[in-house]
C-alpha cells in the first residue's frame, strides 16, 4: 500500500513540471524605476523562465537594441550581462527614458524600467567676463543661467571676506541677497562695489560657484580728519583727508589756492584711501587756509582745513554740580602752543521751569592768564584753568562760555556748558543738565545771532 502512494506522488510531480513546461514563458523580474548619475554605470534587469525557442528584445521606443544575444545597437556602451540583464556604462542625459524587454511572441509580453539621469549642475554666466561697470545712480544686473537635473536653485550672496576659500563654509560671513537667476541691482551707490557669487546646487555633485567684481563709477568723495588743526611756531602740523573715488582720483593739496610742492618741511603721502601733508617746523606764513582737491574723470572735489596758531577751543572739566549752594567751582582747559593772554568767562542764571527756559543777564568776567612754563621746563600745550564763582543763587541752574586769546588772536567761542548750585529738594537733578547747547527751547537761528552778537562784542572790547 506505502509503495502504490510513492508512485502516486511521483505521477503528480511529473504532471506538474509538464504543466509548468506548457504554461509558457514568464518574467521573474519586475520593472523599476532607475535613478542615476551622468557618468555611472547602470544595470537593467530582465530575467525569464521558459524562454524556450522565443526571442528577447530590449526596445527604447521604435529603436531595437539587442534581439536574443545580439547587439542591434551600435552604442558601445550597451552590452548584455549575465544572460538578458542591459547594461549602460557612462551614462548621459542622453540615456533618460522607458526602456522595455520584450518577448516576441503572439502576445508580446514586454517589462518596462524607467531611467531618470540626475544631471550636475551648470552654469552660463552673463557677463562672461564676470566684471560689470556702472555710475553711481545706475544699475546693473548680473546673471546665473543654471542648467542640470533636478532643476537647480541659484542663490545671490555679497561677499565680505578677501578670498572666498573653503566655500560654501564662509556662508555666514556673507551678505545673502536672494534666489533666481538674475541678480538686479538699482540706484547704485560706492557701497555697492565688490564682489557678488552666484551659488547653483540640485544635490548632485558639488555646488557651483561664480564670482563677478561690480565696480560702481563716482566722482570723489572726501572727507577730513579735522577741519580747524592747532598748531604753533617750531612745531609741525598734520592735516589728513580721505578720498574715495573710482575710477582713482589724483589728490593734490593748496594753500590759499596755491598748489603745494614737496620741499624739506612740507611731505605729502598716501596710504589706501589716506592722504597726509605733513608741515615740519612751522613758520608764521604756514598758517591759513588749505585745500584737499581729488579730480578723476567723473567730476573733482574739494574739502578745506585751516592751520591756525590761535587756541583751541575751551573745554569744560568741572562737574555739573556745584558742592555748595552759593558758589561753583569753573574749571576748563584750552590747548594753545604760545601762552594765552586773555581769557573772558560769560554766565547767567536759566530760570527753568517744565515748559520755557528764561535766561538772565550775561555776567562778563576777564580771567587773569595762566603763567607760563618756567624755560627750563617742556612746553606745555593744554592750559587749565579754575575760577570760583560766588554770589550764586541756591538750587539755580547757570550757563558759561569762555574765550581765550594768544598772540595769533581770539579762539572760537565754547560750547554752552550749564551747571547747577546745591538748593531745595525741587531742584533739578545733575543728570537733567545737558553740557553742550541745552537751551532746547530757543530758536536755533536766535541761538546763533545771539552768538554771533556775543562774539562781536568780545572782539570789540
Amino acid at each position: 500500500m506505502e509503495g502504490g502512494w510513492l508512485v502516486l506522488a511521483a505521477v503528480l510531480i511529473a504532471a506538474h513540471a509538464q504543466n509548468n513546461r506548457n504554461d509558457g514563458p514568464r518574467f521573474l523580474s519586475r520593472g523599476h524605476s532607475f535613478r542615476t548619475v551622468v557618468g555611472d554605470t547602470l544595470l537593467l534587469p530582465c530575467q525569464v523562465q521558459n524562454l524556450g525557442s522565443l526571442v528577447l528584445l530590449w526596445r527604447r521606443g521604435p529603436a531595437v537594441l539587442t534581439a536574443a544575444s545580439l547587439m542591434v545597437t551600435r552604442d558601445e556602451r550597451f552590452r548584455l550581462v549575465d544572460g538578458y540583464n542591459l547594461q549602460i556604462t557612462d551614462v548621459g542625459p542622453q540615456d533618460a527614458g522607458d526602456y522595455v524587454c520584450q518577448i516576441s511572441d503572439r502576445i508580446s509580453r514586454d517589462q518596462v524600467h524607467t531611467v531618470e539621469v540626475l544631471v550636475p549642475p551648470s552654469v552660463r554666466a552673463s557677463p562672461e567676463s564676470r566684471h560689470a561697470a556702472a555710475r553711481r545712480g545706475g544699475a546693473a544686473v548680473l546673471e546665473c543661467r543654471a542648467a542640470g537635473n533636478p532643476v537647480p536653485t541659484v542663490t545671490w550672496h555679497k561677499l565680505k571676506l578677501p578670498e572666498p576659500t573653503n566655500w560654501p563654509e564662509l556662508n555666514d560671513t556673507n551678505t545673502r541677497l536672494g534666489e533666481g537667476p538674475q541678480l538686479q541691482l538699482s540706484r547704485l551707490e560706492r557701497h555697492h562695489s565688490g564682489r557678488y557669487a552666484c551659488t547653483v546646487d540640485n544635490g548632485v555633485g558639488t555646488p557651483i560657484v561664480t564670482e563677478f567684481q561690480l565696480q560702481v563709477l563716482y566722482p570723489p568723495e572726501i572727507t577730513v580728519e579735522r577741519s580747524w588743526v592747532h598748531t604753533g611756531e617750531g612745531f609741525r602740523a598734520e592735516l589728513l583727508c580721505t578720498v574715495h573715488a573710482d575710477p582713482p582720483a589724483e589728490v593734490g593739496w593748496y594753500q590759499n589756492s596755491f598748489p603745494l610742492s614737496a620741499s624739506d618741511r612740507i611731505t605729502m603721502s598716501a596710504r589706501g584711501n589716506n592722504h597726509t601733508l605733513l608741515i615740519g617746523n612751522v613758520q608764521p606764513e604756514d598758517f591759513g587756509n588749505y585745500s584737499c582737491v581729488a579730480d578723476n574723470s567723473l567730476g573733482r572735489a574739494r574739502q578745506h582745513v585751516e592751520v591756525s596758531g590761535r587756541p583751541g577751543p575751551a573745554r569744560f572739566t568741572s562737574p555739573p554740580l556745584a558742592r555748595r549752594a552759593a558758589a561753583y567751582l569753573l574749571a576748563f582747559s584750552v590747548d594753545s602752543y604760545p601762552p594765552l593772554d586773555e581769557l573772558r568767562l560769560l554766565y547767567r542764571q536759566l530760570a527753568i521751569n517744565e515748559s520755557f527756559q528764561q535766561p538772565g543777564r550775561w555776567h562778563d568776567v576777564v580771567l587773569p592768564a595762566p603763567r607760563p612754563a618756567p624755560a627750563s621746563s617742556s612746553v606745555s600745550l593744554t592750559h587749565r584753568v579754575t575760577h570760583e564763582l560766588r554770589g550764586l543763587q541756591p538750587g539755580a541752574v547757570y550757563e558759561a562760555i569762555v574765550q581765550a586769546k594768544n598772540r595769533y588772536g581770539w579762539n572760537e567761542v565754547s560750547d554752552i556748558f550749564q551747571f547747577h548750585t546745591l538748593g531745595n529738594a525741587h531742584s533739578a537733578h545733575a543728570d537733567e543738565l545737558t553740557p553742550m547747547f541745552a537751551c532746547a527751547n530757543i530758536h536755533p537761528l536766535a541761538f546763533y545771532v545771539m552768538l554771533t552778537a556775543l562774539y562781536i562784542t568780545i572782539a570789540l572790547a
